[in-house]
């Protein structure tokens, strides 16, 4: 069996330096635009009440209610511009429709409502003064509340257990130090939650030839626990070298026996889709896919290109929620040598179910706790692994269109720091 190397994925320090458009022609704003006077540090507090009926939640069925209060012991008024996060324990990422949510304010607390962020596989809004894109103000010695109503959608999906929300403010520096909250919420009825992992084995030279401008692997992937992905799974392969405009890669997948040429966009080739409704019942599923150097490749000598899988819903919220990252595949001019033709493959549009081909080495796989991410690293042989739902790096070139005035940037980054963290 290839060996395997797997190391654990960090956040990107790209991500700190991620400029952010608003919707509806706002202003480009950095996000350090967000960050709090020199000098001043935050004093808010934001707790969290008890919820009603236990805190348990079934989907489609009652929501449940608690408040949430901010306090300003300070003897100056605050800006708050509060932002809560919702991350679900198992597998699956979460569509907008997952979480029904509605906020009242409550006492002297002005007219609110909530703006949709939806970015990778954690549910968020943004609290704002009605009809505003601005925050609120704490009085000086005083606080703001809110009746929070949250529900698990009917579409809520079934390999998902446990709710947690977490409120903080954007930015976190008008908090005091663990001045944010979270509350957790019990599924009803509860799950056995699982995994999901997806690596790639049997690197190798192309079927019926030994030509170095030529490789072909399986991607694969598996479930566990409970329940069942309500929507069909994506991936795509990525291929990135400073020769990749010289390379003219050609990426195709088997398909039901056939192969099929990937749809390429700039190093990026998409890959047959998998069934709806894809869990641990429908076992282990493997499409064997070829890399090949076009005919109208420029390429004088071996070259390494780096490669790395996305897997992400098909429909609705279709940002990354994992793969894998460090792989590299070699591949050099075929001298002559005679090497699989893609003139016979199908025209390149995802087929709706991938091949269960079979693996020309044995496979493996890592198993960490629901939600926890690996990634391998090979050279053009061996295999590569990633477990977990979730992503520790981001498509940070989607956040322009996807967040919203109020800071949704830090929003978004400052979930997937906390969530990386309780997965860690």
């Amino acid at each position: 069996m290839p060996a395997r190397t797997a190391v654990r994925r960090s956040v990107r320090a790209a991500a700190a330096t991620a400029v952010v458009a608003a919707v509806a022609g706002t202003a480009l704003m950095p996000l350090s635009a967000f960050a709090a006077p020199t000098g001043d540090s935050g004093v808010l507090k934001i707790t969290m009440g008890a919820p009603d009926h236990g805190g348990q939640l079934k989907p489609g069925g009652t929501p449940g209610t608690f408040e949430l209060t901010v306090t300003n012991p300070s003897d100056k008024v605050r800006a708050f511009h509060p932002s809560i996060s919702g991350i679900p324990k198992g597998p699956s990422p979460l569509q907008q429709n997952d979480v029904t949510f509605q906020v009242e304010p409550v006492g002297d607390t002005p007219a609110s409502e909530s703006a949709v962020l939806q970015q990778d596989s954690v549910w968020q809004r943004v609290l704002r003064p009605t009809g505003k894109t601005g925050g609120f103000e704490v009085p000086a010695g005083g606080k703001l509340t809110w009746k929070v109503t949250v529900g698990l959608g009917a579409s809520y999906p079934t390999n998902l257990g446990d709710f947690e929300l977490r409120a903080s403010t954007t930015p976190e520096s008008e908090l005091a130090k663990d001045g944010g909250a979270s509350l957790t919420f019990k599924k009803d009825p509860a799950v056995n939650v699982g995994v999901f992992n997806t690596w790639i084995d049997g690197i190798g030279a192309c079927e019926g030839s030994t030509a170095p401008d030529c490789r072909e692997l399986n991607m694969k992937y598996v479930a566990t626990g409970e329940g069942r992905f309500n929507t069909a799974l994506g991936s795509r392969l990525v291929l990135k070298s400073p020769e990749l405009d010289a390379a003219d890669l050609q990426v195709r997948a088997q398909v039901d026996g056939k192969w099929q040429d990937a749809k390429a966009d700039s190093g990026k080739f998409t890959l047959p889709v998998t069934l709806k409704d894809f869990g641990a019942a429908s076992g282990e599923r493997s499409t064997r896919v070829q890399i090949k150097l076009g005919p109208k490749s420029k390429l004088t000598k071996a070259t390494a290109f780096e490669m790395a899988t996305d897997v992400f819903l098909n429909e609705g919220n279709t940002y990354r929620f994992t793969g894998i990252e460090g792989g590299r595949i070699d591949l050099a001019p075929a001298q002559g040598t005679s090497s699989p033709s893609p003139s016979p493959s199908t025209s390149a549009s995802p087929s709706p179910s991938a091949s269960a081909s079979a693996s020309p080495s044995a496979s493996a796989s890592t198993t960490t706790a629901a939600g926890g991410t690996t990634t391998g690293s090979t050279g053009s042989s061996g295999s590569l692994a990633s477990t977990g739902a979730n992503s520790n790096t981001g498509l940070y070139s989607a956040l322009a269109a996807a967040l919203v005035a109020t800071g949704g940037a830090a929003v978004w980054l400052g979930a997937r720091r906390r969530k990386a963290a309780s997965r860690a």
